[in-house]
């Protein structure tokens, strides 16, 4: 189930460039912070899927780098190449990166990084990177201390749904001995129809049958609906973006 769930989202690629929310970019500074002087930059965006993250990377000053964006499904790449059709973007995964050793100075990934093969894929990070890069991983969580947030999350819960998931940030390694974590705030603008299609958009959601999807997705509109914080048209879904980085050991 989990290799059919990471492998789910090409499917509904055009819903996931419109409904997902991008990243602040106070995250991403911090993220290239340790590599910042670097000039130029060079930045791979890696599982990239439909560029939420490299539109971000663009908007957020890192426009004159070489950056390039890897992303393993074709229908996911072909979104990212419309949204951002000046960046290279090339077909890859992580665990088989498509560029020479010791050539970007920084890997970034945005909700991704839990799919991987992390047994082989950060070796092959620690391979592109150049001595002293920097890998960061990136996710946005719905911020379930808001009450109404929290019921909205298990409402929406399916029968194929991870109980109480949390990003772990990096696993220390070999590779990556030490991370360090931060959080930051963010948010997207929704109304209950949008922010069910973008709960729609998640793995444990594209999995399901028709039927259930269209149970849940019905559970979920009723309640925004009925919920005072919700129910006058649009409002804005709290946010709280997890950021990990970790320095490519022995550089």
């Amino acid at each position: 189930m989990v290799a059919r769930r990471a492998s789910s989202f090409g499917g509904s690629a055009a819903a996931y460039a419109r409904e997902r929310p991008d990243y602040p970019v106070e995250a991403v500074r911090w993220a290239l912070e340790p590599v910042a002087g670097r000039a130029p930059l060079r930045v791979l965006d890696l599982a990239a899927g439909t560029g939420k993250l490299t539109q971000v990377l663009l908007r957020g000053g890192v426009a004159a780098a070489d950056l390039v964006a890897v992303e393993p499904d074709a229908a996911m790449l072909d979104e990212l190449r419309r949204a951002v059709p000046g960046v290279r973007a090339l077909e890859g995964s992580a665990e088989a990166i498509p560029l020479p050793a010791g050539s970007v100075d920084a890997v970034l990934v945005g909700q991704a990084m839990h799919w991987f093969d992390l047994d082989r894929a950060l070796p092959e990070i620690h391979r592109v990177l150049a001595d002293g890069g920097v890998l960061a991983g990136l996710w946005n969580t719905d911020d379930d201390r808001v009450p109404w947030v929290a019921e909205m999350k298990r409402i929406s819960r399916s029968s194929v749904s991870f109980r109480n998931w949390r990003p772990k940030g990096l696993p220390e390694s070999a590779w990556f001995p030490v991370f360090e974590r931060a959080e930051f705030p963010h948010a997207q603008r929704r109304t209950a129809e949008s922010m069910a299609a973008t709960i729609g958009t998640h793995s444990h959601m594209l999995v399901l049958d028709e039927a259930e999807r269209a149970a849940v997705t019905e559970r979920i509109v009723g309640f925004l609906r009925a919920t005072p914080e919700t129910a006058q048209g649009e409002f804005d879904l709290p946010i709280v973006t997890l950021a990990a980085r970790a320095l490519r050991a022995g550089g």
